[in-house]
């Protein structure tokens, strides 16, 4: 009797292990099975609102689920970065991760570097180099006349900066000190007043990221005189770098990168899953051409890369800040 029930058993196997894979699925790899949401921490608009969107978009057909976009700006990012990090660790809450979140509010304030030991970063995605620029006014056309006129009047130029502690407030000040030039730093209260002002000839520097300074440039406005970042633009390919002109310590820390962060006690199976998701997604050609419309570039690295390159910047940057002495009030 024995052999004929074990051969129906055997008959049956096939269906029961199909009835089985659903309880499977439940138990975790079915993730993601609902939207996710990608927080924002600056507002609508601005170059990381349309990286986070360029991203979410791509990332929702490698998960096949949406990624929808929250903007929750405030507190220089720090609003947003805390509600990724007290989000559950399920791996439906990433946070778009910034060098202005990561390696500057930590330096002026110790609430942004708790904030930050309870997030993980997940992958390195994107370098957007900014813009030395001056208005058209000033006897500058190349890098090597602009220093030259810094020295020969010494104060006697201004910079505008989108902030106290921004990160082209660090630019203008580690500038002063390699170049061993002075050029007077003046605060506003964002990028937008920042440009208006200097389009005017109120002040007559601006360090900017390519994507609001291009048109500008194009205009004929504004006159580059150099770009951070390893390599030159092809927006401005007439335009050298800060490497190029031997100055690639300035050239790094006038670089803004952008990357994303999860809760830090998210599962690794779950953040592996989304970090491959997201280094696929920037190589995608059509994340590739938005991203150069917008002046940015692919700079796909893993965790370990992406805090490396954290770690390497807090330094940089609070060096920056201790020799100038900058302070957010």
């Amino acid at each position: 009797m024995s052999f004929p029930i074990s051969r129906k058993l055997a008959a049956l196997w096939p269906a029961l292990a199909i009835c089985l894979l659903p309880s499977a699925a439940a138990a975790g790899t079915a993730f993601p099975s609902k939207p996710l949401r990608l927080i924002v921490p600056f507002a609508a608009g601005g170059s990381s609102d349309l990286i986070a969107r360029v991203v979410a978009e791509r990332m929702r057909k490698e998960l096949g689920q949406a990624v929808v976009v929250e903007n929750r700006a405030g507190a220089g990012g720090m609003m947003g970065s805390e509600v990724v990090a007290l989000a559950p660790p399920d791996g439906y809450t990433l946070g778009l991760a910034t060098v202005s979140t990561l390696a500057v509010n930590p330096i002026f304030c110790d609430k942004a570097a708790k904030t930050n030991q309870h997030l993980r970063p997940l992958a390195m995605l994107v370098s957007m180099p900014a813009v030395i620029t001056v208005n058209p006014a000033m006897p500058a056309k190349d890098f090597a006349g602009f220093v030259a006129e810094l020295k020969r009047k010494p104060g006697a130029y201004s910079s505008a900066v989108p902030g106290v502690g921004s990160l082209g407030h660090l630019l203008v000040e580690a500038m002063n000190d390699k170049l061993v030039v002075k050029m007077t730093v003046v605060p506003y209260r964002g990028i937008g007043p920042a440009l208006n002002d200097t389009l005017a000839g109120v002040v007559q520097i601006l360090p900017d990221q390519l994507p609001s300074a291009l048109p500008q440039v194009k205009a004929g406005k504004l006159v580059p005189l150099a770009v951070a970042g390893d390599k030159r633009v092809p927006q401005l390919p007439q335009v050298p770098t800060l490497k190029e002109l031997g100055h690639g310590d300035l050239g790094d820390l006038g670089n803004s990168w952008f990357g994303l962060a999860v809760p830090a006690k998210t599962p690794a199976p779950v953040a592996d899953k989304l970090r491959a998701a997201a280094l696929k997604t920037i190589q995608a050609p059509e994340v590739l051409a938005r991203l150069e419309q917008m002046g940015a570039s692919p700079a796909a690295g893993d965790e370990a890369h992406f805090q490396a390159l954290i770690e390497t910047q807090l330094k940089r940057n609070r060096a920056v800040v201790q020799r100038a002495g900058i302070k957010v009030e």
